[in-house]
């Protein structure tokens, strides 16, 4: 990239590229960028949901099913055409399940690692090339408190946002030498459509696993649209941080979400400590000790 084109990039509105724009996160961060007046692409499953959102700044709708490589290599290509660049990619798509670990279904538990875990992979897989290229990008893949902690009933919706941490945390000490930028987004409850209409449930229920699946899914259900989380002020947030001269690799949103995140290290570091002498003892002999 030429200096002049740096230039050029640096003062031009910058381009956003979000997934899973209907509801919640994704719906209320278009708005943010758009009434900003940054260039967005708006995707959504079924463009008619965010149809709205054109009206409100320079924006490209896009169908887009993050399952779908056609769908993704069209969109991706859409977007540069349309705008020359993607600036910020926002892998917000995903989707839920409850169920205790035995309960689970398989079938239901692949489609929604091709969502949170697949489909956020070849993302990042079609974006990536132009931001090499550009030197310059940022990508946002929306994780959860979920993804540093577990909790019961949602333990293989945990294991696709463990795997989001892991694969971003490669990402990031590959790609930052480039010029590109990685961060998590760690929310914990907000009043989003999550736990309503993108959390399917298990049709078979094990009563030995009532007071623990059972009692946490009732309960996640039962708080749902009533979650402390504001998806706006979590929008105004993630713009601010992005945006910020030291980006951090991890952002939680949420009191819910720091509190748990920083208990789960205490637990962790206190357990380390407490087996220190047999961790240590793992390895060979060091004759010079």
């Amino acid at each position: 990239m030429t200096t002049k084109n740096k230039k050029s990039a640096i003062t031009e509105k910058p381009v956003w590229f979000i997934t899973g724009c209907s509801t919640g996160f994704g719906r209320e961060l278009a708005k943010h960028v758009l009434e900003r007046g940054y260039r967005t692409v708006v995707t959504a499953r079924k463009p008619d949901e965010v149809k709205d959102l054109a009206a409100k700044g320079e924006a490209l709708v896009l169908k887009l099913d993050v399952t779908n490589q056609g769908q993704i290599n069209a969109a991706i290509k859409a977007a540069e055409k349309k705008f020359g660049r993607i600036d910020v990619l926002v892998n917000n798509a995903g989707i839920g399940y409850f169920a205790a670990v035995e309960e689970s279904e398989e079938k239901e538990v692949r489609r929604m690692f091709e969502i949170n875990v697949f489909g956020l992979s070849r993302m990042i897989h079609a974006a990536l090339p132009g931001m090499r290229k550009r030197r310059q990008g940022f990508i946002v893949n929306f994780s959860s408190v979920g993804g540093l902690r577990s909790f019961p009933s949602v333990g293989y919706y945990n294991a696709t946002k463990f795997a989001v941490e892991g694969l971003s945390e490669a990402l990031w000490q590959e790609v930052e030498p480039l010029g590109i930028k990685v961060m998590l987004v760690e929310p914990s409850g907000f009043r989003t459509d999550w736990a309503g209409r993108s959390a399917n449930e298990s049709k078979r229920h094990i009563a030995d696993y009532a007071a623990t699946a059972g009692a946490w899914r009732k309960q996640v259900r039962a708080i749902s649209g009533k979650q402390p989380g504001d998806p706006v002020r979590a929008a105004h947030a993630i713009v601010k941080v992005v945006e910020s001269p030291k980006p951090p690799h991890h952002l939680l949103l949420g009191n819910d979400a720091y509190k748990g995140a920083t208990a789960k290290l205490e637990e962790l570091r206190k357990q380390f400590s407490a087996w220190e002498a047999v961790s240590r003892g793992a390895d060979f002999p060091n004759k010079k000790r």
